[in-house]
Order: C-alpha cells, then sequence, then structure tokens
C-alpha cells in the first residue's frame, strides 16, 4: 500500500543528502511529535488545504511504499485522528522508501 507525505522541497533535499528525513508535520520534526504524519491518497487534498494553504514554500508529495518502511523495522500505524484514520510513520523516512515525488500545486 501507499501513503503520502507533504513536505517542504527543501526538507527533502536535505534528506536525499543526509539520508533520512525527519519532519513530522508543518514546524515540527519526528522528534518533537514522535512520528512523521502521512496520509492516504484521498486525505492528500484535505491535508493540504487544511495546513499548507497559506505556506509560502515549494510543497511536494512524497508517494510512500508501507511495507518498504515496515520491512525496515519501522512502524506505520492507522491512528484515528476527529473519527477519521490516518497513516504514521514512527521512524525517519529514508529515499529508499519513496515511490515518487510529486510537486504540490495549491488551490
Amino acid at each position: 500500500m501507499t501513503i503520502f507525505h507533504i513536505a517542504h522541497a527543501v526538507d527533502w533535499h536535505d534528506a536525499e543528502r543526509t539520508g533520512e528525513y525527519r519532519v513530522s508535520t508543518r514546524g515540527r520534526t519526528l522528534d518533537e511529535v514522535g512520528f512523521i504524519h502521512a496520509s492516504s491518497e484521498a486525505q492528500v487534498v484535505g491535508v493540504a488545504n487544511a495546513f499548507y494553504s497559506d505556506d509560502p514554500l515549494t510543497l511536494i508529495v512524497l508517494e510512500l511504499d508501507e511495507a518498504r518502511i515496515e520491512a525496515a523495522g519501522i512502524r506505520v500505524l492507522w491512528e484515528d485522528v476527529a473519527g477519521e484514520l490516518f497513516p504514521h510513520v514512527y521512524g525517519p523516512i529514508r529515499p529508499e522508501f519513496v515511490v515518487s515525488v510529486t510537486p504540490l500545486a495549491l488551490g
């Protein structure tokens, strides 16, 4: 199954260089939150509109292979957030987990 994460392009480019992406959500890190927020494909637009509509930075969507993440020993748990299940990645995202990177155009 694939899951998705909205990221600032600059943060992802840093992760490609260092080998780990550790941003949980806009302005918060994996260390602060304890997991990285993700979504299903159907949830991406809602998340983008709710949390990134005023973001001035270049945004991208990381398409992640849930099986690759779990094969690396990192848990992905689908947890209830306001009555809806969202995937949470309990560890850093490594470039080898990423299936594709797509620019996110808001609006």
